[in-house]
Formats: C-alpha cells, structure tokens, sequence
C-alpha cells in the first residue's frame, strides 16, 4: 500500500494514523458507530420547518411570471430548432434512400 503512495499522501496519513513512521500500514479495530442526536418529534420537526421556510426569500409574482415566460419562450425556440433540424435531416434522408 505505502509503496504507491506520494509524499503528501503519506503525511497525510500519518497524521490519520493510518501509517507508522516507518510508513506501513496499521491495523485499528473498528470504532463503534456513535448514536445520532435523538429524533424530533413531529410537531418540533414541523415547527422547524416552518421557522426555515419563513427565512425563505420567495419570489413576488412578477418575478414569476417573468421568469415563466423566460422558460417558455426558450422551450418554444427549442422545439423550433431541434423540430427544424428533423425536418432538414428527414429529407436529406429521403433523398438518400429512396425506394
């Protein structure tokens, strides 16, 4: 393991403590896995929730509209182009392979 490893690589595992000095690998056993806080209810869960949503910065309606039709006239140009694209590409196809 030690001998495909950098010098930096090998600091850094050092500080880890996966390596010793002389740069071998050690062996540790397993730490247990340590308990994760314990679980909010519902109604805390909801409360919080509520307290983040409202540090939200919602957009005004304005804004949305305006930011719809932005997406919508980019879908629309789009379509255009990719359907225009077919088209071209469909009767250079067909001269191709005609029957």
């Amino acid at each position: 393991m030690s001998t495909d490893l950098n010098r930096e690589q090998k600091r850094a595992l050092k500080r880890m403590g996966a390596l010793n000095e002389q740069g071998n690998p050690v062996r540790t056993q397993p730490q247990p896995r340590q308990k994760s806080a314990e679980r909010t209810g519902p109604v805390t869960y909801v409360r919080e929730v509520r307290e983040e949503m409202a540090k939200v910065a919602w957009p005004k309606w304005p804004e949305v509209r305006r930011y719809s039709m932005i997406v919508l006239v980019t879908v629309v140009v789009f379509t255009a182009y990719i359907g225009g694209l077919d088209a071209v590409f469909g009767v250079f196809s067909g001269w191709l392979y005609k029957d």
